[in-house]
């Protein structure tokens, strides 16, 4: 009788635990646990992610333009998988960019595993694939309101809608898509800038402006206007003085070329290629690299209200050229300190703020960049020129004050010692290691002999 009940509670213990086993297996199937026990959380959202998806009250379309060899899709889905599980509305979608270069050209698109994200009509292109570039790009297509962009016209600036090669109409029709209006701004037919207009871009005039217009310009920046003022080498003559005293810069004379342009495979020494950057909000963990075909330097000549910060600058090898150059002299050129050519580095984007003069506005921006052509048709897909372009409209437009993420890195990648304790790791196991083996090996050895 003791055997059979002994039997007995065996086969129920058995059930009891096939039945808790297909208990959890279909409890599984309903419900999902997840824990991250990674330090810093790193496997998992910040609260400061969670936060900007739970503000979208929306769908959210993510289309990756990446080549289906390899393993760049499976990187980006498992990547985006994180964002999704916190918003089911939230999709991934791949496309081919090999299928329609021509369509990925026209799109601007010349990276693979390029990602766009899109959400209620506006879209932002992410510079990394990392978490603070995907939040920062929700948190951008959150904000509500279009900006008018109004740009210079009539003295030969760059136009914002056209399609010749000097023209900027491939990039402003990708800005018009995150929120953007450009609007032309003609001095023979207004005498002030409009109000409510969010930032006022000189693209490069060719012709003198008018007394009138510079006027304009610089009242416009004395009463708090942000402004973009694209330069280029041998504007002297334009009639814009003014408006560079009221900035307190100057922009100086020749042509900025680079002498290491040719370890690049650069045979214009006049293209100025640039990977690193100095440190500003705009060049904030920016690593593409971008081309600027032909630059003219800056440099601040006096002291004003103006904090001014440099975010694009030439390397070690360049100078400011006087000569005139074409491809046949390139190769010939040198730099002449006799006659007042600069040796570099030498500063060609500057960006200029202070205490805003309007009282709806806490800070004033200015950016001033001795070269429009990256920006143009012809020269906008080089490698990160369209992205800089973003960054630095970004900045003007107040857009950068985004999600500021804590560094979640794991706390055992490096490890910290003093040269003492170095010194003393090192003769471990160079001298003691092999010395305790030793004698390890003896003691075995003499013990057997006994």
């Amino acid at each position: 009788m003791r055997a059979l009940l002994g039997r007995l509670d065996v086969w129920l213990f058995a059930l009891a635990l096939l039945a808790g086993a297909g208990a959890l297996g279909y409890l599984s199937t309903r419900y999902a646990v997840m824990s991250d026990w990674t330090a810093g959380g790193r496997a998992s959202l910040s609260p400061e992610s969670r936060a900007v998806l739970a503000a979208l009250d929306g769908p959210v379309e993510i289309v990756s333009y990446a080549n289906p060899q390899g393993d760049l899709r499976q990187t980006i889905a498992g990547f985006i998988e994180r964002y999704r599980r916190l918003k089911p509305d939230l999709t991934l979608r791949f496309v081919d960019p090999e299928q329609d270069p021509a369509k990925m050209r026209a799109l601007g698109i010349t990276v693979d595993g390029a990602i766009i994200v899109h959400y209620r009509g506006r879209e932002q292109r992410l510079d990394e694939l990392s978490e603070r570039s995907l939040t920062n790009a929700l948190v951008r297509l959150t904000r509500s309101g279009e900006r008018i962009v109004a740009f210079v016209t009539g003295d030969g600036e760059r136009r914002a809608d056209g399609q010749a090669n000097a023209d900027l109409g491939t990039f402003m029709a990708q800005l018009e898509s995150r929120g953007m209006r450009a609007v032309p701004l003609n001095f023979a037919q207004v005498t002030a800038v409009p109000e409510h207009t969010d930032l006022v871009v000189l693209a490069s005039p060719t012709l003198p402006l008018a007394p009138g217009a510079v006027r304009a310009l610089v009242d416009y920046l004395g009463n708090g206007g942000n402004l973009l003022w694209l330069t280029e080498p041998a504007d002297s003559d334009l009639n814009l003085e003014p408006l560079a005293d009221a900035l307190g810069l100057r922009v100086l004379p020749g042509v900025l070329v680079d002498g290491g342009g040719a370890a690049l495979g650069l045979k214009d020494p006049r293209l100025i290629a640039l990977g690193a950057y100095p440190a500003h909000a705009i060049t904030r963990g920016f690593v593409l690299t971008t081309l600027f075909p032909q630059v003219a330097a800056l440099a601040q000549v006096n002291r004003n209200d103006w904090a001014v910060q440099p975010f694009l600058a030439s390397g070690p090898q360049s100078w400011t050229e006087f000569q005139p150059i074409d491809n046949a002299a390139s190769s010939t050129i040198r730099y002449d300190a006799a006659a007042g050519e600069l040796k570099g580095p030498l500063d060609f984007g500057l960006a200029l703020t202070r205490l805003s003069p309007s009282p709806d506005k806490s800070q004033q921006r200015v950016a001033v960049i001795g070269d429009g052509d990256f920006l143009s048709n012809t020269f906008l897909g080089n490698g990160g020129n369209r992205a800089l372009g973003e960054r630095v409209f970004d900045w003007l437009l107040g857009d950068d004050a985004l999600v500021s993420l804590p560094p979640r890195g794991a706390p055992d990648r490096v490890l910290t010692i003093s040269q003492t304790e170095l010194n003393v790791l090192s003769l471990g196991f160079l001298l003691g290691l092999p010395l305790l083996l030793g004698i390890g090996g003896a003691l075995v050895w003499r013990r057997r002999r006994r």
